[in-house]
């Protein structure tokens, strides 16, 4: 296990996670809900070049940053347990109460930004692992094994079964783009909670992957492999040849037009690509010239909550009709330019947040909430 020490890195990695999943998400957004933007089962040849740059960006990003992401997110929850053994505190414990208040503050994400939140998935899938992790090494291998198995079988009965002419694409509704384009800000809300369980069915199918992912960063934190030492840089040369030399060629797979490809990409093939992603970010770190930039990824990934739904509710006002209305008017270049624009935008609020709070608003109202239930 590691120390008590910040390894600088894992914040840099949840900074560039967090800003990715925007990359996905700003499509969602820019089409108003219609996830077929971020398919390909909508074409049955090549494309455009206004659709190529929109895959080429997703080829980057979609599950790639998610699934850098959970990992992450796994590498918190092994933080929190070392830090719960070595003061002697009983495991999960008060962390039960953090997972409760991330599963609320997803709801409440849900509800009034955007369907799609992430937050209530990873607060089921936190309280779940931090028994694993209690249960000890050969639990969380066994967990591995039969977690992994299980997912990566459903993925590939998917891909056989869309292979053989069967509909297995995410679901797209005219009705949810007139909602965006026309309806207020509280018909919107009236929509997701109408619709829970409709717009919940991502979350729940995921829960399997994220079980893994999250065991995952807790291996790779006991493992070292965010160390700065020889050890943690072996490791993560690793991970960057795996990535390279299994994850890209999987994920070109999304260039092959008809959506037979989009969940297998989406939700198996793109976390072997978040692996080398750790290698990639971990191998340009270490280049000294850029160190004002990594600090200000690691800005974003200290107040990472903050930041994942403060980029959701910025594109929700630009693009959404209750707000700017730009949703269905844009094309691709104008699209990735406001997603590099609100990336850009965030890593100078985190420079702000933390260089004058310290921490963000949410993590700020988080742990103050944890610790008043905890003191009582």
């Amino acid at each position: 296990m590691q120390h008590n020490q910040r390894l600088p890195l894992i914040d840099i990695l949840r900074g560039f996670a967090v800003l990715g999943t925007l990359g996905t998400n700003i499509w969602i957004f820019a089409y108003l809900g219609d996830l077929s933007y971020i398919t390909t089962s909508a074409y049955a040849g090549w494309w455009s070049l206004n659709d190529f740059l929109r895959m080429l960006v997703l080829f980057f990003v979609n599950g790639k940053l998610l699934g850098l992401l959970t990992i992450m997110f796994g590498v918190g929850l092994e933080l929190k347990y070392q830090q719960s053994i070595r003061k002697g505190n009983t495991w999960p414990g008060v962390y039960i109460w953090t997972v409760l208040f991330l599963f609320v503050e997803g709801f409440i994400h849900f509800a009034l930004v955007m369907e799609y939140d992430i937050l209530m998935s990873y607060a089921v899938t936190a309280l779940i692992v931090a028994f694993i992790v209690k249960a000890g090494d050969k639990a969380i291998n066994r967990t591995l094994y039969i977690v992994g198995g299980f997912h990566t079988l459903m993925i590939l009965l998917i891909l056989v079964s869309a292979l053989l002419g069967a509909n297995v694409t995410l679901p797209s509704d005219d009705a949810i783009v007139s909602i965006y384009q026309n309806g207020t800000w509280f018909e919107q809300i009236h929509n997701r909670l109408t619709n829970f369980w409709f717009f919940r069915t991502e979350a729940i199918f995921i829960i399997p992957m994220n079980i893994f992912l999250f065991l995952m960063g807790v291996k790779l934190m006991r493992n070292g492999v965010f160390s700065q030492d020889e050890n943690g840089r072996q490791a993560r040369k690793k991970l960057f040849s795996i990535g390279l030399t299994i994850g890209v060629p999987l994920n070109l797979l999304i260039f092959i037009p008809g959506g037979a490809f989009d969940l297998p990409v989406r939700y198996l093939f793109a976390p072997i690509l978040s692996l080398g992603y750790i290698g990639i970010l971990g191998k340009l770190v270490e280049y000294k010239k850029g160190d004002w930039l990594w600090k200000r990824f690691g800005q974003v990934g200290k107040m990472s909550l903050s930041c994942y739904v403060l980029q959701n509710m910025m594109a929700s006002f630009i693009f959404y009709g209750w707000g700017l209305g730009l949703g269905g008017k844009l094309n691709s270049i104008e699209v990735i330019a406001i997603w590099v624009t609100l990336s850009l935008l965030q890593l100078f609020i985190a420079h702000i947040c933390i260089k004058h709070f310290h921490v963000g608003p949410l993590e700020w109202i988080r742990k103050h909430a944890v610790q008043a239930v905890a003191n009582k």
